[in-house]
């Protein structure tokens, strides 16, 4: 039980509850006694920005973050287009809902028609060769961010860059590392670009200590994100995550590596599980906070 815990750094992303409304969300994290809630775009959309900003202030709540921005590695003149358009909405969106974060998931290989498909075959060689370029790939990523770090800055809004395990390079994300995100990151300021820590996608980084350090020193930690590694894989890997303390992640260890850095922000709970969304909000909600009170909070 979460009697008497300190949950007012906990934060309850709304894809761990998958099937509740915004204002359903917020209603169940602010009864638990969360302090925050981190919002998705397809929530807020459904309701407005300006509602959604209502809805959280209303309970009492801050908002960690907004997800998610990116996708930014199209190298042909529309999809750079429609990815600069997208993500300069998602800039005003994460400022009118109150959250100077918000979440990019870079995206994948030129390669990849979408998450989870098999690759783009063609006749040519070339063109087979140019779709599976991870070095240009990355460099569209900085090309982009810097596209779009000075609309942010001007927002007040900071770009998030999510390294998500290497499972997803395809398909969603050609930053795989913490390092990886933190170079991209080095060329602008820091309240304008910084990183998320998540358990589930950089746990097994054997370079992980010295990089949240290098984050923590550099001021770049904007969201500590918590969920444990599932095994055996779903059939689709993304929905493979757990509650805290099911799979293989040390949490009072990366906790305390986060905490040394003296990151102070909240901690939100990120959870892709179709057991776990198929679960009434409330015992979710429950569950989350339980785990969070036993392996996390008393290391930060």
């Amino acid at each position: 039980m979460t009697s008497g815990a300190d949950l007012s750094r906990l934060s309850l992303n709304t894809a761990t509850t998958k099937l509740l409304t915004l204002t359903e969300a917020v209603d169940g994290a602010a009864r638990a006694g969360y302090g925050a809630v981190g919002l998705w775009r397809d929530r807020v959309q459904e309701i407005g920005a300006d509602k959604a900003a209502k809805v959280v202030a209303d309970a009492g709540l801050r908002v960690s973050s907004l997800c998610r921005g990116g996708f930014l590695t199209a190298s042909d003149d529309a999809g750079i287009a429609s990815a600069l358009e997208d993500n300069k909405t998602a800039i005003v969106e994460a400022a009118t809902v109150g959250t100077s974060e918000l979440v990019f998931v870079v995206g994948g290989l030129g390669a990849n028609p979408g998450p989870g498909e098999p690759a783009r075959t063609s006749q040519d060689p070339t063109e087979r060769d140019a779709g599976r370029d991870i070095v240009a790939t990355r460099q569209r990523v900085a090309d982009r961010i810097g596209d779009l770090a000075p609309f942010a800055a001007e927002h007040g809004v900071r770009i998030v860059l999510e390294p998500l395990h290497p499972m997803f390079a395809a398909d969603r994300a050609v930053v795989s590392t913490l390092g990886q995100a933190l170079d991209l990151a080095a060329p602008h300021p820091a309240d304008v670009v910084g990183v998320v820590v998540d358990t589930y996608h950089v746990w097994w980084d054997p370079d992980l200590e010295a990089q949240v350090a290098r984050a923590g020193a550099e001021g770049r930690i904007a969201s500590y994100q918590v969920c444990d590694w599932l095994l055996p894989l779903a059939a689709d890997p993304l929905l493979s995550r757990g509650y805290m303390g099911d799979g293989y992640v040390d949490f009072p260890t990366i906790t305390r590596w986060v905490a040394a850095t003296g990151y102070a922000g909240d901690v939100e709970v990120e959870i892709f599980n179709q057991q776990i969304w198929d679960t009434a909000g409330d015992v979710v909600i429950r569950t989350v906070a339980e785990r969070y009170a036993a392996l996390v909070q008393p290391y930060l």
